[in-house]
């Protein structure tokens, strides 16, 4: 299966994908991926949390070289830092690149005010992530995301393929069958670097002015702008 899906006719073929193999699914996507779509087309936007890595060892299984973008907001915690710099010494073949937002956060905090972030956060999150994901994803085709279907009930719907209408272009996303506990055996499998602040409750893990942990019986995005009503940063949403 090696058609190319565009942005007409992802429909087409987004349900052909198997999920009986071990990876339910996911490298046989990403196979498909990077054999479909020309390397400067297609991109995957990693926020190295536990799905990313996940994600980062299947790919470089199947391309060593792939693209990989960072949202760097300038705000995320030293603990993500540091697990990319060991993803960067594990796979040195990796494209990692940092993206920045064109605003500093002096910048952003002359133009629009101190902490942002807590007055107006879907316009911070618009500044510092999804306006430069927009500006990666402007000249690709396709780009890949760790979307699972059971983070929340938003996310319960989406499919290996999916029609992007936000940024005129395919997401992918490989893991939407797997578990949370199936991504910790896969990474305690493999030994991977990952986010130590995920042994501390955070399940997700954002900027730090806007990720708390969770209680045990929580929602896995319920530590993200908490009290909020906000789950979303914008990058999945309409």
């Amino acid at each position: 299966m090696t058609t190319t899906v565009t942005y007409e006719n992802w429909s087409e073929i987004s349900d052909q994908f198997s999920i009986e193999d071990k990876t339910k699914g996911a490298k046989s996507v990403l196979e498909w991926a990077y054999n479909s779509y020309p390397e400067d087309q297609i991109v995957y936007a990693s926020s190295f949390g536990a799905e990313a890595i996940v994600l980062i060892d299947l790919i470089q299984q199947v391309k060593p070289d792939a693209h990989i973008v960072f949202l760097d907001t300038g705000l995320h915690f030293p603990e993500t830092y540091e697990v990319i710099n060991k993803i960067e010494e594990r796979f040195p073949s990796l494209k990692i690149e940092r993206k920045l937002p064109k605003l500093t956060l002096d910048e952003q905090r002359e133009q629009y005010g101190s902490a942002l972030w807590k007055r107006e956060p879907n316009q911070c999150c618009n500044i510092r992530k999804v306006i430069p994901l927009r500006e990666t994803l402007t000249a690709k085709q396709a780009w890949i995301s760790g979307l699972r279907r059971e983070q929340s009930p938003i996310r319960a719907n989406t499919q290996f393929l999916n029609k992007d209408d936000k940024f005129q272009n395919i997401k992918i996303c490989p893991l939407i069958h797997w578990t949370w506990d199936e991504v910790w055996a896969y990474i305690k499998e493999k030994d991977l670097p990952y986010n130590t602040l995920h042994d501390q409750n955070y399940p997700s893990i954002g900027c730090f002015p806007c990720t708390q942990p969770v209680t045990a019986d929580g929602d896995s995005r319920a530590g993200r702008w908490a009290g909020s009503g906000k789950t979303e940063c914008g990058l999945h949403t309409s």
